[in-house]
C-alpha cells in the first residue's frame, strides 16, 4: 500500500509539473489574470492540456477542457486553485465538473479573495477528490509577481545587464559588450515580463528597440517605460516609429512644445511628482506602473540607474551576462560596479546554457 501511495505522489508530480511546463508558456503575456497551465490524463495518458490564453482569456482549464472528448474519470492537474467565482467568463469549476472529471490536482490557493480557498469544498461536494499543495514551494516562487499583485508592495521587479570578462558595460569600439546567443536570450527574458524600463539615456545612447526580434515571440515584446525626469528623449529614435507598441515616458521636468508632439504620436506622458527622496521618487513609478496593471518588469538601463534599484533592494533577479573577453582601454562605465562585483557570480547560480563563450548567471537577490 505505501508503495502504491508513493507511485502516485511520484505520478501526480509528473503531471503537475507538465502543468507548470504549459503556464511558463504565457508567463508575464497574461495581464492581471496568473498563467496557469493545466494537463488532463486519463488511464495513465495525457488526452489534453492548455494554458491562460494571450492577454488572460479564456483561462488554461478551459482550453483543456474545449475539445471534443470524453472527459468522464479524468484526472486535471492545474498549477493554481481553479476559479469558482463569476467574472467576465464563467467559473471554470463549473466546467470542471460539467465534464466529470474525477479528480482536481494543484499546487497553492487563488490569491483573488473570490476564488481563494473555495474550489476545493465546491468540488468535494460535487464528488470529486481533490489534492491540493503539490510541489507547493515551487508554485509559491512561480507565481511570486501575481502573489505581489494583492499587496500594497512594488510589483515584481528583475534587471538584466551585460558586462564583459573586465566588468565594463560600455564598449567604445563597438556596440555590443556580449555575443550575439546572448543577445538572443536576452530578447527571450523580455518575452516573460509585461513591462521593460529603462532610462532616456540608456536609450539615446543605444538607440534600442526593446523589443523581443525572436520568430514567433513579436506579440509578446512588452510595454515599454522610459524614464527621464529632465525630458531629454530624443523624437528620431527608432523606437517610436513602432505605431503599435506602448510607451509610457515619466518626466519631471514640464516642456508643452514636446509633450504634445508625443501624445500626437501615441506615447502615454507621466508627470512624477517633484520628490527629492530618491527612494521614494523610484518607488512611486513602479506603483503607477502596477496601478495601469503591470505586474512582471525588467530593468534594462545602464549602470547609474541599476546602482540606485539594487541599493534601494527593489530587484528580485539579476541576470547578468559575462562576455568571455576583456575590451581593456576600449572599456567604459557611467557609474561604479561596485554593487555589480559583490553579486555573487558562481557554479550554482550559472545558468546551464550554450552562449558561446558568454555565461549567465541568475542571482537571486
Amino acid at each position: 500500500m505505501v508503495k502504491n501511495n508513493k507511485n502516485l505522489k511520484s505520478k501526480d508530480i509528473k503531471y503537475i509539473k507538465l502543468a507548470f511546463e504549459q503556464a511558463s508558456i504565457n508567463i508575464g503575456s497574461t495581464k492581471t489574470n496568473p498563467s496557469v497551465g493545466c494537463v488532463v490524463v486519463r488511464n495513465n495518458s495525457v488526452i489534453s492540456s492548455g494554458r491562460t490564453s494571450f492577454s488572460g482569456r479564456p483561462h488554461a482549464e478551459a482550453n483543456a477542457l474545449i475539445k471534443k472528448l470524453n472527459y468522464e474519470g479524468s484526472d486535471l492537474y492545474v498549477t493554481l486553485e481553479p476559479c469558482s467565482h463569476y467574472g467576465k467568463t464563467p467559473p471554470c469549476i463549473k466546467k470542471i465538473i460539467s465534464k466529470k472529471i474525477k479528480r482536481v490536482i494543484f499546487s497553492i490557493n487563488d490569491t483573488d479573495l473570490r476564488s481563494k480557498n473555495l474550489a476545493h469544498k465546491k468540488l468535494k461536494k460535487n464528488k470529486i477528490n481533490v489534492k491540493k499543495f503539490l510541489i507547493k514551494n515551487f508554485a509559491t516562487k512561480f507565481y511570486e509577481s501575481y502573489i505581489l499583485q494583492s499587496s500594497k508592495s512594488i510589483p515584481f521587479i528583475d534587471a538584466k545587464l551585460a558586462v564583459s570578462k573586465d566588468f565594463f558595460t560600455i564598449n567604445k569600439k563597438q556596440k555590443w559588450i556580449t555575443d550575439y546567443s546572448s543577445r538572443k536570450i536576452g530578447n527571450f527574458l523580455r518575452s516573460e515580463y509585461d513591462c521593460v524600463v529603462s532610462t532616456a539615456k540608456s536609450i539615446n545612447a543605444d538607440n534600442s528597440l526593446l523589443n523581443c526580434r525572436i520568430e514567433g515571440l513579436e506579440k509578446k515584446s512588452p510595454v515599454v517605460a522610459i524614464i527621464d525626469r529632465s525630458f531629454k528623449i530624443k523624437k528620431n529614435l527608432k523606437i517610436f516609429k513602432n505605431k503599435s507598441k506602448k510607451i509610457f515616458i515619466f518626466i519631471q521636468t514640464r516642456n508643452t512644445f514636446k509633450e504634445k508632439y508625443f501624445k500626437k504620436i501615441g506615447i502615454n506622458i507621466v508627470k512624477l511628482k517633484n520628490n527629492a527622496n530618491m527612494k521614494n521618487n523610484i518607488c512611486e513609478i513602479y506603483l503607477c506602473l502596477k496601478k495601469l496593471g503591470f505586474n512582471r518588469i525588467l530593468i534594462e538601463s545602464g549602470m547609474r540607474y541599476i546602482n540606485e534599484a539594487l541599493k534601494h533592494n527593489l530587484i528580485k533577479n539579476f541576470y547578468l551576462f559575462k562576455s568571455s573577453f576583456y575590451i581593456k582601454k576600449y572599456g567604459k562605465n557611467n557609474a561604479k560596479l561596485n554593487l555589480i562585483k559583490k553579486l555573487k557570480t558562481t557554479v550554482k547560480n550559472k545558468v546551464k546554457i550554450n552562449l558561446n563563450g558568454d555565461s549567465l548567471y541568475k542571482i537571486q537577490i
